[in-house]
This record gives C-alpha cells, sequence and structure tokens, in this order.
C-alpha cells in the first residue's frame, strides 16, 4: 500500500519530507522494523519510539509517523495522539478485519475469561471456526499462540484480526480490559456484541477510583455503534444484578439483553442448586424454560453460565444446542480447577486476585467442604494498596486458617505486601513469604475432608519478583506437595 493512500486513515496531520513510498508493514518496536515498513513513534511508560526514529530508519524504515518533527530522511507523518494513529492506520492496512466476522468483546472485572472460554466452545462445538483472544492465550481454530496483555496492542490485534478473516473465523471472542479501553487498544474493533460481567475493586493503582473504572469499562458499549441494523444487530449483553449495569445502559444505543439471578431479567436462572458435581438450575428466557445441569459450581459459575448463554443467542445458535454444549464443559484452566493426585483433600487452584472473587470462591468452597478450610492468599506488587488488608479480612473470615503469602511482588518487597494484608485479619491466619512454603504449609496440615484452596495466579506460570520472571506455577507445586506428602 502507497503511503498516501495509508494516510487516508487519518483526519488531520502534517507530512514533513516528500515521498509515497510503498508500506510493507507497520511496526511500532524499531527491534522490528525491515524494509519498507512504516515506523509509528509511540512515547511510552519506559521508552520513547521517538528516541529510536534514526535507529528505525537505518534499518530500512521509508517513512514515520511522529508526535513532534524529526530530523530524519524520510518522511515524517506528524500527528497529536500517536497511539490514536496507530489505530486508525492498523485498521486501514488491515483492511478493518473485524467486519469479516462476528466479534464478541467481554469485560468486567472477575469471570471475563471464564466467559470468553465457554462462548469460544459453545460456537466451536456449532462446527464455527473460532478466534480467542485472552489472559491465558490466544487461539485461531486449534492453533494457539501466547499473549502478553489480557488485550494485545492495536497493531498486533488488527494483525490477528487479519489472520482469523483470513482463517476463515466466524466468531471470535475477546476478553477486554479496562486497561486497553482507556488506552485504545481497541480502538477500530467492530463489535457485534458486548458483554458486562460484574464491576468490584480492581486496578485502583490505576484508575484512581471506582467511578472512573466503571467510566472506563462502559467505553466497550458506548462503542457498540448508534445505528440500528437490522442486518448486523449490535448487542449489549449486561449483568441486571450489578448496579453498573444501569450505567452502560444509558451509555450504548445498542439493543439491549439482560441476564441475571436476584433480579428479573431476559435471561434468568431460577431454583438453583449447588453440589460437589455441579451446579442445576432453571433457565427462563423471554420465550423459553428449560432445566440446566452444569459441571461448573459455584454461584459465580451460574452468572458466567448465564452470560455465555445470553452472547450466544445474541449472536444466533439455538438455545438447545447452546445448553447442549454447555453442559458437556468442564472447566477452564485455573479456573477453580482442581489439582488431583489421588488425594483425600480437594485442592483447588483459582485465579481469585480480587476481594469479590476470592469471597466468591472461598463462599462456594465452604459450602462444599466436609472439614476445615485452608486459604493460600497473596497480593501483587505495584498494584492496589488499598485491597491488601480486604484480601486478607475475607481469606481469615471464611477460612479456617488463612495462608498469606506473596504472589508476583515486583519491586516491592513482599513482607511490606503482607505486612498491608495482616492489617485486615480477622481470625486464624499464618504468614510465609515464599509462595512454595506457603503452599506445602497448606497441604501438609490439610487432612481427609479438608480443602485447600490456591488463590491469586490460576493459570499463570510465572512469578515476578524485582525484575525478574520466575518459572511457577501454583498447580505444579501443589502436586509436588501433595506427592511429598505421600511418600
Amino acid at each position: 500500500m502507497k503511503l498516501n493512500d495509508l494516510l487516508h486513515a487519518l483526519f488531520t496531520y502534517t507530512q514533513k519530507g516528500e515521498g509515497n513510498p510503498d508500506i510493507l508493514s507497520i511496526e511500532s518496536d524499531s527491534r522490528a522494523v525491515k524494509d519498507g515498513s512504516l515506523f509509528v513513534c509511540i512515547p511510552g511508560y519506559t521508552v520513547d519510539g521517538h528516541d529510536f526514529a534514526e535507529q528505525a530508519v537505518q534499518q530500512g524504515a521509508v517513512a514515520l509517523v511522529s508526535e513532534k518533527e524529526l530530523n530524519v530522511s524520510v518522511p515524517v507523518i506528524v500527528v497529536r495522539d500517536a497511539h490514536r494513529a496507530l489505530a486508525e492506520l492498523a485498521n486501514l492496512y488491515y483492511q478493518h478485519p473485524t467486519k469479516s466476522f462476528s466479534l464478541i468483546g467481554v469485560t468486567g472485572t472477575n469471570g471475563k475469561t471464564t466467559v470468553s472460554h465457554l462462548i469460544e466452545r459453545i460456537h466451536r462445538n456449532e462446527s464455527q471456526k473460532t478466534g480467542l483472544i485472552g489472559t491465558i492465550n490466544m487461539k485461531i481454530g486449534d492453533e494457539e499462540f501466547e499473549t502478553k496483555n489480557t488485550t494485545p496492542e492495536p497493531l498486533l490485534l488488527q494483525k490477528q484480526f487479519a489472520r482469523m478473516r483470513d482463517q476463515h473465523v466466524d466468531t471470535a471472542v475477546m476478553e477486554v480490559s479496562s486497561h486497553a479501553l482507556t488506552l485504545g487498544r481497541v480502538r477500530g474493533c467492530d463489535y457485534d456484541i458486548a458483554v458486562f460481567t460484574n464491576l468490584t475493586q480492581d486496578h485502583l493503582d490505576y484508575h484512581g477510583t471506582m467511578e472512573e473504572y466503571r467510566l472506563a469499562k462502559g467505553l466497550l458499549f458506548s462503542q457498540l455503534g448508534n445505528t440500528y441494523d437490522t442486518g448486523r444487530k449490535k448487542v449489549a449483553i449486561l449483568n441486571v444484578d450489578d448496579e453498573a449495569s444501569s450505567t452502560y445502559e444509558k451509555m450504548t444505543s445498542a439493543h439491549i439483553l439482560r441476564y441475571g439471578i436476584d433480579r428479573e431479567a431476559d435471561i434468568q436462572a431460577h431454583d438453583i442448586s449447588f453440589s460437589a458435581n455441579g451446579t442445576r438450575f432453571r433457565l427462563t428466557t423471554p420465550d423459553q424454560e428449560r432445566e440446566v445441569k452444569l459441571k461448573l459450581t459455584g454461584k459465580f459459575s451460574v452468572y458466567n453460565a448465564l452470560a455465555a448463554i445470553s452472547a450466544s443467542l445474541a449472536n444466533g445458535l439455538a438455545l438447545d444446542r447452546i445448553l447442549e454444549n454447555l453442559e458437556a464443559i468442564e472447566g477452564v484452566p485455573g479456573r477453580f480447577e482442581l489439582v488431583d493426585e489421588g488425594q483425600n483433600y480437594p485442592v483447588i487452584v483459582d485465579y481469585a486476585h480480587t476481594p469479590d472473587s476470592l469471597e466468591n470462591v472461598l463462599v462456594t468452597v465452604k459450602d462444599m467442604a466436609v472439614g476445615k478450610v485452608f486459604a493460600v492468599v497473596g497480593c501483587g506488587g505495584d498494584r492496589d494498596r488499598t485491597k491488601r488488608p480486604l484480601m486478607a479480612k475475607i481469606a481469615s473470615k471464611l477460612a479456617d486458617t488463612a495462608v498469606l503469602t506473596s504472589d508476583n511482588p515486583r519491586s516491592e518487597d513482599p513482607d511490606r505486601i503482607l505486612d498491608d494484608m495482616v492489617e485486615g485479619v480477622e481470625g486464624e491466619y499464618v504468614r510465609i513469604t515464599d509462595r512454595s512454603e506457603a503452599i506445602h504449609y497448606a497441604i501438609a496440615h490439610a487432612n481427609k475432608g479438608d480443602i485447600v484452596l490456591i488463590a491469586g495466579k490460576g493459570h499463570e506460570t510465572y512469578q515476578i519478583i524485582g525484575d525478574q520472571v520466575l518459572d511457577f506455577d501454583d498447580r505444579t507445586t501443589a502436586r509436588q506437595a501433595i506427592k511429598e506428602r505421600k511418600s
């Protein structure tokens, strides 16, 4: 594509330097620049892309996008906001890929990963080719890729959407984080369905207040479009039991489909019962009623199922097929995942890392427990300090023994993080800084009928200590501890 053709994506800009070169790629990382690249200089938190402009030209960049004039030998396109320009350019360069398939976005504090996986599996089992972008991984059909962020940067995102289009994906599902929405990573994505799970305290280190956090999530619904196209309806799927939904209804002009348990909803669960083997409930829709049996357990699992059912209905699937596929799903990695080595006490690993998600999972565990509950809980470093005592308070109140430990301390002293947590303790607790030792302690003290919950990291296979990313998997560590106890 010629530079001048690509620049149609921008509304205002100034070009410094003559030329209309062929653009063979767009890059925002100078290390990826090659002959024919357009390099977009992005101001970052730790490095500034403008500092690498000359290096990019030496590596073959034929034009630059910049927020200031640069003294280089190639055309420089000066814009006010390079982040926004990157999204606009990438969308045009890859020819608006999200218009080629149904795109479902899932946002909320808790449940994004599970809901996304449920929706993807339901559609995949209907012989659709699916795409999935989220915390655990990215998938196109059977092919899996690692992801660094819950929602990738706009350049990578549009590139992967183009890949999905070229591989004839029918439906793509993606987790949409509040960071991604405020940073503009999803600008240009043509969502058909937006799903809201819930809003509870998290990321206040970034957003500052719950009000700002709530409004950040609402950006997904305000971006659903402002027309009523009967050929491609836009639908907002909202959890009516969460107060934030009323705000999102006002923020979107899309069609609304409400789901819930406690309040009257379009898609609603009644007569819920839980057991160690799963969950049963009666489902009502505007025109149908069904009995549902899930292999997943807990009230939060019912909400996740309702969200997935609602999104699948909005995307045109038949209710009976949705339920048949949903009832066959056994779980999602790191989400209430059982570590089974034949021991007579369940060990569960869960991603719960917010006060609300920890409380939800502990309430479910207590309902299942015959004996005592041990909860291994930590809090991340360089993140919201205000939730640390809340996490410890919940763990110590709901578990018989809270084992307070480290999570991803990052640049903080893990003992200082634990000091913050201990301020909220209201019950019995043990403080063990080393996470592996904490897991071993809980498993060593569990007896028949007790339950060990290891919360916070879920599917993660690393621990961040200082500037090091170390191999660490709660599930692997738990298995080792169980085997060592048996030996």
